[in-house]
């Protein structure tokens, strides 16, 4: 089964500003109804809702409280309908400065935990909330925003890196079972981004490196990576389930 984006209630985590945003602001440019989820970027968050029109509502959640997104999910769907369609794209507080990051001799396990809350048990407490109306439709579409650092740590970013890791795993064996359900469940991987909050911090020598060690001598855009998440939630992507598709101008080959 397939639905039209245009008919399609979507969630997108994080996206009050970034990666989050373009991928919201990409799915009502197809028409769909988009829920906002933010967390602290209450005006962002309700800057662009009013920017995507009258399809578009800005709700504040925690993923990492159940029942938060509990909530959430019974407020997307008195106002905007059951959602079909999840994009978990919330990181936890984070900035990609190789310079500045924590090696292993500091890291300690608080630092993994920070990232696997907002990751693993956010993507977990979501598809709690979600799956039933999913299953009831015989539809749902369900997008984890995950890395290319786990294939390709040019900088080691342990925390973060071993979540995406974890939640790919998970997106994984989510498939496997939600599959008869007629819910997929699939990973985007980009790269370094050009450029996010999240980004900003890397210096531009990196970003220039990596351009040059692309095919397609770029860096990727959020937009660009926000395009690709659209795919899977598509009728072109109806029998796709369990994959990972890297988005990061070739410079991983999966």
């Amino acid at each position: 089964m397939s639905q039209p984006l245009a008919q399609q209630v979507v969630i997108v985590t994080g996206a009050g500003r970034g990666l989050g945003a373009a991928i919201a602001t990409a799915f009502a440019r197809e028409g769909a109804a988009v829920a906002i989820n933010y967390r602290n970027s209450r005006e962002q968050a309700e800057a662009l809702a009013a920017q995507l029109g009258d399809r578009a509502r800005a709700f504040q959640a925690d993923v990492r409280d159940p029942q938060a997104v509990a909530r959430l999910v019974s407020e997307v769907t008195e106002t905007l309908g059951a959602p079909t369609t999840v994009v978990h794209n919330a990181l936890a507080d984070f900035k990609f400065d190789g310079d500045a990051r924590k090696k292993l001799d500091t890291m300690g396990w608080a630092d993994l935990e920070s990232h696997l809350l907002t990751g693993l048990k956010g993507a977990l407490n979501l598809i709690h909330a979600c799956v039933p109306c999913m299953a009831e439709q015989g539809f749902g579409r369900i997008v984890h925003i995950g890395t290319n650092l786990f294939q390709n740590p040019v900088v080691p970013y342990h925390d973060y890196t071993a979540a995406k890791g974890a939640l790919l795993s998970l997106t994984r064996t989510a498939a496997a079972e939600l599959g008869p359900k007629g819910i997929t469940v699939n990973m985007v991987s980009g790269g370094l981004l050009r450029t996010t909050d999240a980004s900003a911090a890397t210096p531009e020598a990196v970003f220039d490196y990596i351009a040059g060690a692309t095919p397609l001598r770029s860096v990727t855009t959020p937009d660009e990576l926000a395009d690709t998440v659209l795919f899977f939630a598509s009728p072109w992507g109806r029998s796709v389930t369990g994959q990972n598709l890297v988005v990061d101008g070739g410079l991983v080959f999966n």
